[in-house]
């Protein structure tokens, strides 16, 4: 089969990522004697430094981990509402969703921790050594990929006379960052060096070097600076100067945590996925949703994934969420599955069709917005059914944001799957003295009270960071993911069904063809961005998904939008197998930026 790239396979380590100078970092680790932790930490910071309007330091990372001689974990990097978060102060300011930029959407950032623990409990480097490579971008520079500047030159006018920190930084001398100059990013190099220095000064235990980093995020001059910024007024996308409620209590509580992964078995592959405090549960209930008798590839199969989707889509609005107790046994059980299976026809749907598990009667948010009752402007921008896979942001700062990937295997049999998000060049104001701003992972929550995903102080608003790992009878043998807001469990499903239903290639899994295959994705849900809309019916596919599949979809009644050739999905993977210990990896052209590297 021909694909655009091979499936690389050795026996040294693997590394996939949405860009190629947080791969080779990785792999330089990898090189240097570290292990999938150590690897996947540098790769992380790297990330923040080349992709600033993907995913940033005060952002968030779920992540999956299969230790070569541990249990399957979930490392969760998403921080909760801060206490002065309740839906009682945002409505008392006339708001009726949470803003989708600006410090009144910014929970407290969870990644850094997430990634201090890895490093802790399952790296074998001190801190310098994996930030190194983030320094050494952010002080000497890097060429940035087109979005950077795409993004930036996006939001000129909001940072030119409202966030004029962020213009200071992304602006200089009037010029966004562009492809073939080197962008750099000093006060970001500035706050790791005193970060690691003031962390070293405690003593030579590599543990206690990574605590003391981890009490200097939360409680010292990081934290003071977070929360300088959220008392700062900042215009967002309401249209008015806000300030948020992040404070110092807020940051000094808040420590990353680990949990047991929600699994879910198919054919001999067992699925591991994060809670339902993010959307990865709907991964797993597409699955529950499909018949045995499924043709890869047909109008059949697309017609059934796309409908399974809404159904598993429609269930997460109604039931996921940190802030109530989901029915999760009940939404993955064979018999509930097979109730929801038989509504899916032989027409496309236009309704939201939550569930009723264990006779619960659904809820859902009052303010779901048609594309036609949303703001004009906003859907100017082309939002709606784009499957770009990049964050859209209009003048005001209005934004649909989205994130990176990176996976990786090691010799010894670890593995890793993390998507780092939030945290985005144009969510918040750059703190000066940081070099990143505050992120807005509050606009995930609703304002609606007594949901399941309502903004509740202390609880995680539900996150569309999905990562995934996969077991072969019992065995761990594939980590992947991508970015793309609530794309993300769609594609992965289109993603890991080539893999399973195909053939294999040269011994192993069949991953560059699995990332090549044509994908698409449905947006007949409320979207978990700012406006929050849903566009019933509609299916995005590209355009080499065929003629005789976009037909028929549409003689079924769907909404097909024709993207660009290369336009649905960023996905990343690494597989092991067990028997060899060969690895193997992959990567997404689309977008020109992500790859794999190993040996």
């Amino acid at each position: 089969m021909f694909t655009t790239r091979p499936t690389l396979q050795g026996t040294f380590g693997m590394v996939s990522s949405t860009h190629w100078l947080a791969s080779q970092s990785a792999m330089a680790v990898l090189e240097d004697g570290g292990n999938a932790y150590d690897a996947a930490v540098a790769a992380g910071f790297v990330l923040h430094v080349v992709e600033p309007h993907l995913c940033g330091p005060a952002g968030e990372v779920p992540m999956i981990l299969a230790p070569a001689d541990g249990p399957v974990r979930v490392l969760c990097g998403q921080g909760p509402a801060p206490a002065g978060a309740s839906i009682e102060h945002y409505t008392g300011l006339g708001l009726e969703l949470v803003p989708g930029t600006g410090p009144l959407a910014a929970a407290v950032p969870g990644a850094f921790d997430a990634w201090m623990l890895l490093l802790r409990d399952h790296g074998t480097k001190r801190l310098a050594d994996v930030l190194k490579y983030a320094i050494g971008y952010a002080e000497g520079g890097h060429a940035p990929v087109e979005r950077v500047g795409e993004t930036v030159e996006s939001v000129r006018e909001l940072f030119e006379t409202e966030w004029t920190d962020s213009a200071a930084l992304y602006l200089p001398g009037g010029e966004s960052p562009a492809p073939g100059r080197l962008f750099k990013n000093p006060a970001l190099a500035a706050t790791w060096r005193r970060l690691i220095g003031e962390a070293e000064a405690g003593g030579v235990d590599r543990a206690a070097q990574i605590d003391a980093a981890r009490k200097v995020w939360r409680e010292g001059f990081v934290a003071e600076a977070f929360v300088a910024a959220s008392a700062r007024p900042t215009m967002d996308t309401s249209g008015e100067r806000h300030t948020g409620t992040l404070t110092a209590a807020d940051l000094a509580a808040y420590e990353a945590t680990y949990e047991d992964p929600v699994t879910y078995d198919w054919n001999g592959w067992t699925l591991c996925k994060a809670g339902p405090w993010s959307q990865g549960p709907v991964f797993l209930q597409q699955l529950a949703l499909l018949p045995d008798d499924l043709a890869y590839g047909t109008p059949e199969y697309v017609h059934t994934l796309v409908e399974g989707s809404k159904l598993a889509m429609a269930d997460r609005e109604a039931w996921y969420g940190d802030a109530a107790d989901v029915p999760l046994a009940t939404l993955l059980s064979a018999g509930y599955n097979a109730d929801r299976r038989a509504l899916i026809g032989e027409r496309a749907s236009y309704e939201l069709r939550p569930g009723s598990p264990d006779g619960r009667e659904p809820r859902l948010p009052v303010h779901p917005t048609s594309v036609e009752a949303a703001d004009a402007n906003f859907y100017a921008m082309g939002i709606a059914g784009t499957g770009a896979g990049e964050p859209t942001v209009a003048k005001d700062g209005t934004t649909r944001g989205d994130t990176c990937h990176v996976d990786i295997v090691d010799r010894w049999g670890n593995m890793v799957a993390a998507t780092p998000s939030g945290g985005w060049l144009q969510s918040n104001p750059v703190i000066p003295e940081l070099g990143f701003p505050l992120g807005t992972r509050l606009q995930m929550a609703w304002l609606d009270p007594g949901l399941p995903n309502s903004l509740t102080p202390g609880r995680r608003p539900r996150t569309t960071l999905t990562p995934s790992l996969a077991l072969r009878d019992g065995v761990p043998v594939l980590a992947f993911g991508t970015p793309g807001g609530d794309q993300q469990d769609q594609w992965q499903v289109h993603f890991f069904l080539a893999v399973a239903l195909r053939e294999r290639v040269r011994g192993g899994l069949d991953l560059q063809g699995a990332i090549d295959a044509p994908n698409w994705h449905q947006d007949s849900f409320p979207s978990s961005f700012y406006p929050r809309v849903m566009v019933p019916g509609s299916v995005t596919v590209e355009a080499r998904i065929g003629d005789e599949v976009i037909e028929e979809l549409r003689r079924r009644g769907h909404q097909v939008s024709v993207g660009q050739p290369w336009s649905e999905g960023r996905l990343c993977a690494v597989a092991r197998d067990p028997r060899t210990g060969v690895v193997s990896a992959a990567a997404n052209p689309r977008g020109m930026q992500g790859y794999a590297v190993g040996r």
